[in-house]
C-alpha cells in the first residue's frame, strides 16, 4: 500500500487526538457516562483509528506511531467491551467542587436566559411602583415591606433588643425549606414546556424591581444593599439556578428540532437536573443562615459598610466557583490541531 506519510497525518491526527481525550476522560473520571451520539462517535473513532493502524503496520520507520495506535486501538477496545460494574462511589465535596460547576457551566445558555427574565421582570415592577406607588400593594406580597420604607428603617436602627433572640435556628430553617420549595417549584414548572418556569421567574424579579425601587425613591440605598446583599448574594443566583433547570427541561420536552425521541431526552438532561437542584439546596442553606444571623441586623449593631463588603465578598467567591471550579468545563470537546504539524505535534500523550 503507498501512502503518503506526511498528508495521512495531517488528515488523522486530531480524528486519533479526539479518540484520546475521550479514553483520558472516560479513564479518569468514574462518573461520566457517553450519550447515545457520543457513544456513536466514539465507536467511529475507534473503527478509523483500527483502520489507520492497520495502514500504518507496513512501515518499519514509523514504529513510534504504530506503538500509539496500538495503545489507542487497546484501550478504546477495552473501554467498548467493559462488561463490569464500576462501582459507586460517593463523594460529595468531588461533586459538589467539580461535578455542580461543570453542569452549571455546561447549560451557560439557560442560566442567561433565566437572568434576562428576571431582569425584565425588575424592570417591569421598578418601573411600575416608580410610576405608582401604590402599584407597590399589588405587586409586594409581603406585609413587612407594604408600609414607608423610612419608617421601617428608623424602627430597625432604633430597635434596642434582639427580635429574633431564641428563634434564629428557627428562623433560619423556615427560610431555608421556604426558598427551596420555591426552587423545587420553579424547576417543576418546565414541565409546561418552561412557560411556567418564565412566569416564576419573571414574577420574582417584578418584586425584586418594586421593593428595590421603593427604597431607593425613599433614599434608603444603603440599607437596601446592607439588608439584601449578604444574603441575597447566594439566594438569588439560586433561584436563577433553577430557573435555569426548569428551563433546561422545558428545553427538553420541546426539542428543539432535535430528532431524539423524548424519552432520550429527557433522560439525558435528568442527571443534569437532579445535580443543579442539589446544589440550588446548598447555596439556600447558606443563605438561610446568614439571613437569620446577620442580614436582619442594621446599624448601630452591624456596619452598613462590613454587611455590604461581605456580601460582596460573597457573590465574587460564588461567581469565581461556578465559573472556575473543577478547571475546564467537561464535555464532549476535543481542540483540533494546527494544520501541516507532524504527527509528535498531535498531543503531549503523542509519540
Amino acid at each position: 500500500m503507498i501512502i503518503d506519510l506526511q498528508r495521512f497525518f495531517v488528515s488523522e491526527r486530531r480524528h486519533w487526538a479526539e479518540l484520546e481525550s475521550l479514553l483520558d476522560r472516560l479513564e479518569s473520571d468514574a462518573d461520566f457516562r457517553l450519550n447515545l451520539e457520543q457513544a456513536r462517535h466514539f465507536h467511529y473513532l475507534y473503527e478509523r483509528t483500527s483502520a489507520d493502524l492497520a495502514k500504518i503496520t507496513t512501515f518499519a520507520s514509523e514504529p513510534e506511531t504504530r506503538r500509539y495506535l496500538e495503545s489507542l486501538v487497546a484501550r478504546a477496545y477495552g473501554e467498548i467491551h467493559e462488561t463490569r460494574e464500576r462501582p459507586h462511589r460517593l463523594a460529595p465535596v468531588r461533586w459538589f467542587f467539580q461535578v455542580f460547576p461543570h453542569t452549571f457551566r455546561r447549560h451557560l445558555g439557560a442560566f442567561w436566559l433565566s437572568v434576562a427574565i428576571t431582569i425584565a421582570g425588575s424592570l417591569f415592577g421598578g418601573l411600575a411602583v416608580g410610576l405608582d406607588p401604590e402599584a407597590k400593594a399589588v405587586l409586594v406580597r409581603f406585609s413587612h415591606l407594604q408600609g414607608d420604607p423610612r419608617e421601617r428603617v428608623a424602627r430597625e436602627e432604633q430597635a434596642t433588643g434582639d427580635r429574633l433572640s431564641g428563634t434564629k435556628g428557627t428562623f433560619s430553617a423556615f427560610l431555608m425549606t421556604h426558598n427551596t420549595k420555591v426552587s423545587i417549584f420553579t424547576l417543576a414548572l418546565g414541565m409546561t414546556w418552561g412557560v411556567g418556569t418564565v412566569l416564576m421567574l419573571f414574577y420574582n424579579g417584578v418584586t425584586l424591581g418594586a421593593i428595590a425601587v421603593d427604597y431607593l425613591l425613599a433614599g434608603q440605598g444603603k440599607f437596601l444593599a446592607g439588608w439584601l446583599l449578604p444574603h441575597g448574594s447566594f439566594e438569588i443566583p439560586a433561584i436563577l439556578i433553577a430557573g435555569q433547570a426548569g428551563l433546561i427541561l422545558g428545553g427538553a420536552l420541546i426539542g428543539w428540532g432535535k430528532r431524539t425521541a423524548l424519552r432520550s431526552r429527557l433522560r439525558n438532561v435528568s442527571r443534569d437536573l437532579v445535580t443543579l437542584i442539589l446544589g440550588v439546596g446548598i447555596l439556600l442553606v447558606w443563605a438561610g443562615f446568614v439571613e437569620a444571623f446577620l442580614s436582619q441586623y442594621h446599624e448601630p449593631v452591624v456596619p452598613y459598610w462590613a454587611k455590604i463588603s461581605f456580601g460582596a465578598l460573597e457573590l465574587c467567591l460564588l461567581t469565581l466557583f461556578l465559573a472556575r471550579s473543577g478547571g475546564e468545563s467537561s464535555g464532549f470537546q476535543v481542540q483540533s490541531s494546527e494544520s501541516g504539524a507532524g504527527p509528535e505535534t498531535r498531543s503531549s500523550k503523542l509519540p
